[in-house]
Protein backbone atom coordinates (compact mmCIF):
# COMPACT_ATOMS: atom_id res chain seq x y z
CA UNK A 1 0.00 0.00 0.00
CA UNK A 2 1.59 3.33 -1.06
CA UNK A 3 2.30 5.86 1.68
CA UNK A 4 4.28 9.02 2.44
CA UNK A 5 5.05 11.28 5.41
CA UNK A 6 4.31 14.98 5.81
CA UNK A 7 7.12 16.60 7.80
CA UNK A 8 8.49 20.03 8.60
CA UNK A 9 12.28 19.95 8.73
CA UNK A 10 14.81 22.73 8.51
CA UNK A 11 18.27 21.95 7.17
CA UNK A 12 20.43 23.04 10.10
CA UNK A 13 23.64 23.00 8.03
CA UNK A 14 22.15 25.53 5.62
CA UNK A 15 20.87 27.54 8.60
CA UNK A 16 24.39 27.56 10.06
CA UNK A 17 25.79 28.73 6.70
CA UNK A 18 23.21 31.53 6.50
CA UNK A 19 24.00 32.75 10.03
CA UNK A 20 27.74 32.69 9.25
CA UNK A 21 27.10 34.79 6.14
CA UNK A 22 25.16 37.31 8.25
CA UNK A 23 28.05 37.50 10.73
CA UNK A 24 30.46 38.19 7.85
CA UNK A 25 28.22 40.89 6.43
CA UNK A 26 27.78 42.58 9.82
CA UNK A 27 31.55 42.77 10.34
CA UNK A 28 32.17 44.30 6.90
CA UNK A 29 29.27 46.76 6.57
CA UNK A 30 30.00 50.42 7.25
CA UNK A 31 26.71 51.12 9.05
CA UNK A 32 27.61 48.43 11.62
CA UNK A 33 31.06 49.90 12.34
CA UNK A 34 31.60 50.31 16.14
CA UNK A 35 28.28 48.55 16.71
CA UNK A 36 27.48 45.82 19.23
CA UNK A 37 25.29 44.01 16.71
CA UNK A 38 25.71 40.24 16.64
CA UNK A 39 23.91 37.03 15.75
CA UNK A 40 24.38 33.58 17.28
CA UNK A 41 22.99 30.17 16.40
CA UNK A 42 22.18 27.73 19.24
CA UNK A 43 20.54 24.29 18.94
CA UNK A 44 17.09 25.35 17.72
CA UNK A 45 17.22 29.11 18.22
CA UNK A 46 19.01 32.21 17.00
CA UNK A 47 19.87 35.16 19.25
CA UNK A 48 20.14 38.56 17.60
CA UNK A 49 21.61 41.57 19.44
CA UNK A 50 21.53 45.16 18.18
CA UNK A 51 22.33 48.64 19.49
CA UNK A 52 18.74 49.71 18.99
CA UNK A 53 15.55 48.38 17.43
CA UNK A 54 16.57 49.61 13.96
CA UNK A 55 19.87 47.70 13.96
CA UNK A 56 18.05 44.65 15.30
CA UNK A 57 15.53 44.82 12.45
CA UNK A 58 18.33 45.30 9.91
CA UNK A 59 20.11 42.15 11.13
CA UNK A 60 16.88 40.11 10.95
CA UNK A 61 16.24 41.41 7.42
CA UNK A 62 19.76 40.38 6.37
CA UNK A 63 19.08 36.94 7.90
CA UNK A 64 15.83 36.58 5.93
CA UNK A 65 17.63 37.51 2.70
CA UNK A 66 20.37 34.94 3.35
CA UNK A 67 17.78 32.25 4.13
CA UNK A 68 15.99 32.87 0.84
CA UNK A 69 19.27 32.67 -1.06
CA UNK A 70 20.00 29.32 0.58
CA UNK A 71 16.52 28.03 -0.33
CA UNK A 72 15.25 28.00 3.27
CA UNK A 73 11.83 29.46 3.88
CA UNK A 74 11.69 32.38 6.33
CA UNK A 75 8.41 30.97 7.64
CA UNK A 76 10.47 28.37 9.55
CA UNK A 77 11.39 31.15 12.01
CA UNK A 78 9.27 32.27 14.96
CA UNK A 79 10.19 35.68 16.38
CA UNK A 80 9.91 36.60 20.07
CA UNK A 81 9.43 40.19 21.17
CA UNK A 82 12.65 42.27 21.38
CA UNK A 83 13.80 42.82 24.96
CA UNK A 84 16.29 45.12 26.65
CA UNK A 85 19.77 43.68 27.17
CA UNK A 86 22.87 44.90 28.96
CA UNK A 87 24.65 48.04 27.79
CA UNK A 88 21.50 49.63 26.38
CA UNK A 89 21.21 47.06 23.59
CA UNK A 90 18.21 45.10 22.38
CA UNK A 91 18.04 41.31 22.14
CA UNK A 92 15.62 39.12 20.21
CA UNK A 93 15.24 35.36 20.32
CA UNK A 94 14.23 33.62 17.08
CA UNK A 95 13.07 30.01 17.33
CA UNK A 96 13.57 27.56 14.48
CA UNK A 97 10.41 25.51 13.92
CA UNK A 98 11.01 21.79 13.57
CA UNK A 99 8.45 19.03 13.18
CA UNK A 100 4.70 19.08 12.64
CA UNK A 101 2.99 20.16 15.85
CA UNK A 102 0.05 18.13 17.14
CA UNK A 103 -2.28 21.04 16.44
CA UNK A 104 -1.12 21.33 12.81
CA UNK A 105 -1.23 17.54 12.42
CA UNK A 106 -4.87 17.49 13.54
CA UNK A 107 -5.64 20.32 11.12
CA UNK A 108 -4.06 18.39 8.22
CA UNK A 109 -5.87 15.14 9.10
CA UNK A 110 -9.20 17.00 9.43
CA UNK A 111 -8.74 18.71 6.06
CA UNK A 112 -8.00 15.36 4.38
CA UNK A 113 -11.06 13.74 5.98
CA UNK A 114 -13.30 16.70 5.08
CA UNK A 115 -12.37 16.23 1.41
CA UNK A 116 -13.57 12.60 1.68
CA UNK A 117 -10.47 11.22 0.01
CA UNK A 118 -9.91 7.47 0.05
CA UNK A 119 -6.75 7.63 2.15
CA UNK A 120 -5.86 7.12 5.79
CA UNK A 121 -4.00 9.89 7.63
CA UNK A 122 -2.52 9.43 11.08
CA UNK A 123 -0.30 11.51 13.34
CA UNK A 124 2.94 9.74 14.26
CA UNK A 125 5.08 11.84 16.56
CA UNK A 126 6.12 14.98 14.70
CA UNK A 127 4.92 13.82 11.28
CA UNK A 128 1.71 12.80 9.55
CA UNK A 129 1.63 9.49 7.67
CA UNK A 130 -0.77 9.24 4.73
CA UNK A 131 -1.48 5.90 3.07
CA UNK A 132 -3.88 4.89 0.33
CA UNK A 133 -4.48 2.30 -2.38
CA UNK A 134 -3.52 4.41 -5.39
CA UNK A 135 -0.63 6.73 -6.10
CA UNK A 136 -2.98 9.26 -7.73
CA UNK A 137 -4.93 9.64 -4.47
CA UNK A 138 -1.72 10.35 -2.59
CA UNK A 139 -0.69 12.95 -5.16
CA UNK A 140 -4.09 14.61 -4.73
CA UNK A 141 -3.45 14.76 -0.97
CA UNK A 142 -0.04 16.35 -1.63
CA UNK A 143 -1.69 19.02 -3.77
CA UNK A 144 -4.32 19.60 -1.08
CA UNK A 145 -1.72 20.00 1.68
CA UNK A 146 0.41 22.34 -0.47
CA UNK A 147 -2.65 24.55 -0.88
CA UNK A 148 -3.27 24.75 2.87
CA UNK A 149 -2.31 27.83 4.85
CA UNK A 150 0.26 26.54 7.34
CA UNK A 151 2.61 28.67 9.39
CA UNK A 152 5.63 26.51 8.52
CA UNK A 153 7.13 24.90 5.42
CA UNK A 154 5.98 21.33 4.84
CA UNK A 155 7.71 18.66 2.80
CA UNK A 156 6.83 15.13 1.74
CA UNK A 157 9.25 12.33 2.51
CA UNK A 158 9.46 8.55 2.69
CA UNK A 159 7.26 7.94 -0.37
CA UNK A 160 6.77 4.19 -0.70
CA UNK A 161 4.95 2.31 -3.40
Amino acid sequence: MPSFDIVSETDMQEMNNAVNQVVKEITTRYDFKDSKASIELADHSITVVGDDINKLNTVTEILRAKLVRRKLQPSCLEYDEPEDASGGTKRQLIRIKQGVSTELGKKIVKKIKDEKMKVQASIQGEQVRVSGKKRDELQAVMALVRGMDTNRPLSFTNFRD
